[in-house]
């Protein structure tokens, strides 16, 4: 498997997806055409890391990779708990954006690794990020769907609550992902904690989901405020996941491996 695969992979799994929007637009379930579409990535991700020999998660392009893998889950996990065919949609668009992104703005792969991700801690840590930012931008999306529907003076409670679990699970993930790294730093480096660039932004991220569960459990009436938060939170996850690497102060960050 190589880079060459990859649009035969695009276009077949936002053919799949297009199934699942029209199945769902005319009130039939989706959630077995959206796994379809999840396994041409499930099946590229694997074949990349055996034809690398390293676990393609080194570069932004196949970080990318992997949130559009772990997104539709969320989809049909919400399906699943709250009913809400919806996040199917949301959540398959999203991803699919991602992999259209990737395939238009190739980046170089190669099998390298520098010496400090070959550890056996840079799997599991960049991978529960992966997982925290997918559970997170579901919580992103049903905040701003709720959002809408408080504008339209539509009931929100379903996209409440289901802002409210992806929150917590991804907040979840994300406070794993940060205890993870400070080990793998500690062994890399020696420090558990340097405030790198991205160290900080990463802290941030976290402090903002951490603040909005404050929010929810002080303000749990305000549903304008919980959907506001939620959008405003996201942005500061697109920041750290992506903004970090154009910011000057990149230049001294150790996490930026692709240069």
């Amino acid at each position: 498997m190589s880079w060459d695969h990859f649009p035969w992979t695009v276009t077949l799994c936002t053919a799949l997806w297009l199934v699942a929007w029209w199945s769902l637009a005319r009130g039939r379930r989706a959630v077995w055409w959206v796994l379809a579409g999840w396994v041409p990535v499930a099946v590229f991700i694997g074949g990349l890391w055996w034809s690398l020999g390293r676990p393609p998660l080194r570069t932004l392009g196949e970080t990318r990779l992997w949130y559009a893998a772990i997104l539709p889950l969320c989809g049909c996990f919400l399906e699943w708990r709250r009913g809400l065919g919806w996040s199917q949609v949301y959540c398959t668009g999203v991803a699919a954006l991602f992999l259209w992104i990737t395939w238009l703005h190739p980046e170089s792969h190669d099998k390298s690794l520098m010496p400090a991700l070959q550890s056996p801690w840079f799997v599991p840590h960049v991978v529960v990020y992966l997982v925290a930012y997918a559970f997170l931008t579901a919580a992103s999306l049903a905040g701003l769907r709720g959002w809408w529907r408080e504008f339209r003076g539509l009931d929100s409670c379903a996209e409440l609550q289901a802002g409210d679990e992806m929150a917590w699970t991804g907040f979840s993930f994300l406070t794993l992902g940060l205890i993870f790294g400070a080990i793998w730093a500690k062994e890399a480096w020696g420090h558990y904690w340097t405030w790198d660039p991205k160290e900080t932004w990463a802290f941030l991220t976290w402090a903002a989901y951490l603040s909005y569960i404050h929010i929810r459990s002080a303000h749990g009436q305000s549903r304008q405020l919980a959907f506001g938060f939620l959008s405003l939170s996201s942005v500061v996850l697109l920041l750290c996941w992506f903004g970090v690497n154009y910011m000057p102060s990149a230049m001294q960050s150790v996490h930026t491996y692709t240069r």
